[in-house]
C-alpha cells in the first residue's frame, strides 16, 4: 500500500527545456490515445489510424500484447509497427510477457528512459514523465490480472502485473519533479472511485486494489488535463478529465474520437 505521506515528501525539481521532435516552422505534433490491443493485428488497420501524420504519437493504455512468444513472425510484425510514420508507445497492462519486455534496451525518449522495441515503437516505463513535443505525459502501467484465480499455474502470470512499491515511489518522485503538473496521464487501471462507479454502472464485478487506491491519491495530488485508462474495455467519456478507452482512437488534447 502506498501512503499519502509519499506525496508530501520533498524532491528537487528537474525541469528540462528540450522538446522532443520540435522543428522550427513544423506543425505541432498530435497525441492520440487508444486502449488494449491484446495482439490483434487488425487494430493497426483501423481507418482512424490512417489520419495520423508523420511524427504524431499513438499512446496505448496497456495490454499491448504483440510481444508474447518472441518468434520470428512476431518480431517481423513489431518491425512493421516500428516503421509506421507515427510513434507508437504503450504502457504495460496485466496481460504481457514481462520477461521479454524487460530484455529490450532502455534508451532516451521524451527526456526520459523507455524501452526501445523497434524503430518508432516504444514501451513506456512505469512511473516516468515524458515530454512529447512540449506535452508532459505521466505513464503508469500494470494492473491486477483477474484471470489469476482460475489459472494460477500458467507461465503467463508472473507477479509482475502489479507495480512494485519502488515503481510507485518513482511515480511520486517523477511527478514531484514536474511540480505535480502534467498534461496527460496514461494508465492501464483507473483511479479507485472511477473503477467503483463504472463497475456499478456497467453491472460488472469490481475489485479495487492498492494500485487503484494509489491512482486515486494521484488524482487528488496532481494537476492534469486528461487521464486515459484501458483495463475496463470500455469506450466511455466519463467526465471532462477522464476517459476509458478501448477500440476508439481519441485526440488527447480535445478528448474527441477521430
Amino acid at each position: 500500500m502506498v501512503l499519502y505521506h509519499f506525496f508530501r515528501a520533498q524532491y528537487s525539481p528537474a525541469e528540462k527545456l528540450i522538446k522532443e521532435g520540435t522543428r522550427k516552422g513544423a506543425a505541432k505534433l498530435m497525441i492520440y490515445v487508444t486502449g488494449d490491443m491484446h495482439g490483434i493485428r487488425e487494430r493497426f488497420s483501423a481507418p482512424a489510424l490512417r489520419k495520423l501524420r508523420k511524427g504524431d504519437f499513438l499512446l496505448i493504455c496497456g495490454d499491448f500484447g504483440f510481444i508474447w512468444d518472441g518468434g520470428k513472425d512476431e518480431e517481423a510484425f513489431l518491425k512493421k509497427i516500428g516503421r509506421k510514420k507515427y510513434t507508437v508507445a504503450f504502457v504495460d497492462g496485466s496481460h504481457e510477457n514481462f520477461e521479454l519486455l524487460d530484455k529490450y534496451p532502455l534508451e532516451e525518449l521524451g527526456e526520459n528512459k523507455a524501452r526501445h522495441i523497434s524503430g518508432r515503437l516504444w514501451y513506456l516505463v512505469r512511473g516516468q514523465v515524458y515530454n512529447f513535443d512540449g506535452a508532459r505525459v505521466f505513464a503508469m502501467g500494470g494492473g491486477e490480472n483477474t484471470d489469476f484465480d482460475t489459472q494460477p499455474s500458467s507461465a503467463e502470470w508472473t507477479g509482475r502485473e502489479m507495480p512494485a512499491d519502488e515503481e510507485l515511489r518513482t511515480g511520486v518522485a517523477s511527478l514531484k519533479a514536474a511540480d505535480n503538473t502534467v498534461d496527460y496521464i496514461i494508465t492501464h487501471e483507473p483511479p479507485m472511485k472511477l473503477k467503483e462507479f463504472l463497475g456499478l454502472r456497467e453491472k460488472g464485478e469490481t475489485r479495487v486494489t492498492g494500485l487503484n487506491t494509489y491512482l486515486e491519491e494521484l488524482s487528488r495530488a496532481v494537476t492534469f488535463t486528461r487521464w486515459f485508462f484501458g483495463s475496463l474495455h470500455l469506450d466511455k467519456h466519463v467526465s471532462g478529465a477522464y476517459a476509458a478507452v478501448f477500440q476508439n482512437v481519441v485526440d488527447a488534447k480535445t478528448g474527441q474520437v477521430i
